[in-house]
């Protein structure tokens, strides 16, 4: 390496996160900063961009980057194959952890709760406004599953194109989206001196209550 992994840090100095600056509730606080992570990041960073951590029947945890789709007053929605590893692990243990890093603004965010399906019109809808080769590689991968080569996985594809040739490929049953509704929400700021404002919500009886974590 290059450098030495130990002297590889960074000084967060730009801003703060007080309780003054943050609502009742974390739903309002999330939107805000992800509009500012909208206006702020630049590419290759995608404001929408998470990891989604799931554990399997085992106990194993796995994680991956998926993109969010969607955010309304019962949580934070995404797609994928359901016969996938990610969503093999969601029917065994249904509950899953979510991270935003937005490097620019210094900040993270962390989300826990239950995950369930989104209903099959909720993942229609999305599923056709998505483009043309994201809905025929919705039919055409077996996700997560061993395949012989790149050349195998681009005959499934030539075969979808052939299939769906004369029509508009539609939703398939065993793909769709799912939605994480949150029982806690962590807002991280970064701060010099590692010295982090962390404001927790744990959602309480139905109701959130706010607390700060030492960093």
């Amino acid at each position: 390496m290059s450098q030495s992994l130990a002297d590889m840090r960074r000084n967060y100095a730009r801003e703060g996160l007080t309780e003054a600056q943050a609502p009742d509730e974390p739903f309002a606080l999330f939107r805000q900063w992800f509009d500012e992570a909208v206006k702020t990041e630049q590419a290759p960073v995608e404001a929408n961009a998470m990891t989604l951590a799931t554990v399997d029947a085992d106990g194993r945890p796995h994680c991956r980057v998926l993109l969010l789709k969607g955010l309304d007053a019962q949580g934070f929605t995404f797609f994928s194959n359901y016969l996938s590893a990610k969503g093999q692990q969601i029917a065994a243990q249904p509950f899953a952890a979510m991270t935003f890093f937005w490097p620019t603004l210094e900040r993270q965010v962390r989300i826990e709760g239950r995950v369930a399906k989104v209903t099959h019109q909720e993942s229609d809808a999305y599923f056709q406004v998505r483009p043309l080769g994201s809905r025929l590689g919705a039919w055409a991968s077996p996700q997560s599953q061993v395949i012989a080569s790149r050349e195998a996985l681009e005959g499934l594809l030539k075969a979808t194109e052939e299939r769906f040739s004369d029509t508009q490929p539609t939703c398939p049953d065993h793909w769709g989206g799912y939605r994480l509704v949150p029982d806690r929400i962590e807002f991280w700021q970064g701060r010099p001196s590692r010295l982090h404002d962390r404001l927790n919500y744990r959602l309480i009886n139905d109701r959130w209550q706010r607390e700060r974590l030492a960093p």
